[in-house]
């Protein structure tokens, strides 16, 4: 009966907010059809609309139908301050994005379609989770403390893993199903992700590289990993089924003899086969550039670039996974920020003495990385999408033509972004 009552006072409240009709028209300004497009909403843009009953949630609708959504709380004060939403349109399309309320125990359960985690080892050998932890310095010992080594974060299509420790490289796991797997990885009786599974496996070798798209700073010819510093801290922003945001908090990053601060804040969505990276560096040095790359180890053809639609696109597409088969990956920048695209050298610094973690036989020094630098200015964010495609999941992916189409269509995507126009009338 309580659920019943819960369920008509829900509905009473949808229909309510749908009879004032208050909301957005939404169009796609592209001629292609649009899935999986995510729209974000500040509490005060939708205020600007109508008046936010109490502690209630929004809820989005389109055409009658309910939106996939959510809506997060990013300062801890109780309220949500931002409403996600994924919505899709046709090619030349519009529809009526149209906002309603219910109270947080009526919101409804979406299907989870992104996820972030950070689990730390305990002495059963399982992962809690953990929203805010610090990593351990690597300077007097190394020591392996979180699940699968990594901050681990994914969609539907991909997930990805940066280091928690001063090697800070990122890496990925490539999915052969839609679903969400890196809750379980390594836990007692799993068997290894570095072994082909139903789902997917490890499929990238890092070694002394960026890894799929490391940061560094370029300075005076120089490249410096954004690795071994005094602070290391992740910091759980946001997860749920539509958007997932998290930050990675640097202090003490020593830079040709400055100590600068850094934070990068990754965002991933559903359908999509990348994410989105946002990295501020404090103070930024005079002259210097930030930088993102991909591991050439396994690389037997070139990589590629090209400039459409304001973005730059470095990639490489080869037989380069730990499955011996297809792996693509690519960053993607503004092209007015767009700054040196280069190779670094292949020499193994570690094997010259240069060994920060010997036990992974890792140097800080970074070698068989292709990179590409972004002109930015102090204080503010610069902003990357970094992707990756598996021949194993699908046949597009089995070919470079197949990868550079797909990065060409999310440039477009990127440059045109769905149009959001103010709706007060009736349906």
């Amino acid at each position: 009966m309580k659920r019943f009552l819960i369920f008509m006072i829900s509905l009473l409240v949808v229909t309510t907010g749908c009879r004032k009709n208050t909301g957005w028209v939404i169009e796609n300004p592209l001629s292609a059809d649009r899935s999986d497009e995510v729209l974000i909403f500040s509490r005060n843009e939708i205020a600007a609309k109508l008046a936010i009953p109490g502690d209630m949630m929004p809820l989005f609708h389109m055409g009658g139908a309910l939106l996939p959504s959510q809506a997060d709380d990013f300062d801890g004060d109780g309220q949500w301050d931002e409403a996600t939403v994924v919505v899709s349109l046709p090619g030349d399309g519009s529809g009526k994005l149209v906002v309603s309320f219910v109270s947080p125990s009526a919101y409804p359960s979406f299907e989870k379609r992104t996820n972030v985690r950070l689990g730390i080892l305990q002495e059963d050998g399982t992962f809690p989770e953990t929203d805010r932890y610090m990593a351990p310095s690597c300077r007097d010992s190394f020591r392996i403390i979180a699940q699968a080594e990594s901050v681990n974060w994914e969609n539907d299509k991909f997930a990805f893993r940066t280091y928690f420790d001063c090697r800070n490289v990122k890496d990925l796991f490539a999915k052969r199903k839609p679903v969400m797997v890196i809750d379980s990885l390594q836990y007692p009786g799993t068997p290894s992700y570095h072994e082909l599974a139903d789902w997917g496996m490890d499929v990238l070798h890092c070694g002394s590289s960026l890894g799929s798209g490391g940061i560094a700073l370029l300075l005076n010819d120089s490249l410096y990993r954004l690795g071994s510093t005094e602070g290391y801290e992740y910091v759980k922003i946001a997860e749920g089924p539509v958007r997932s945001v998290f930050e990675l908090r640097y202090t003490g990053w020593e830079v040709a003899g400055q100590l600068l601060e850094a934070v990068e804040r990754i965002s991933i969505f559903p359908g999509k086969q990348w994410f989105q990276s946002d990295v501020t560096v404090n103070p930024l040095p005079e002259g210097s550039e930030i930088v993102t790359g991909i591991v050439t180890s396994k690389l037997t053809r070139q990589p590629f670039q090209f400039r459409e639609n304001g973005f730059t696109c470095i990639g490489t597409h080869d037989v380069q996974s730990l499955n011996n088969d297809e792996l693509g990956m690519a960053v993607i920048v503004p092209e007015n920020e767009t700054g040196r695209i280069a190779r670094t050298s292949d020499i193994n610094f570690f094997e010259l003495g240069y060994q920060t973690v010997k036990e992974k036989n890792f140097s800080n020094i970074i070698s068989e990385t292709y990179y590409i630098s972004q002109q930015v200015s102090a204080n503010r964010p610069a902003r990357h999408w970094f992707a990756a495609v598996w021949g194993l999941d699908q046949e597009q992916w089995k070919s470079e033509e197949g990868f550079r189409q797909y990065l060409s269509s999310e440039m477009q995507k990127l440059a045109n972004p769905l149009i959001i126009k103010g709706l007060r009338g009736s349906l």
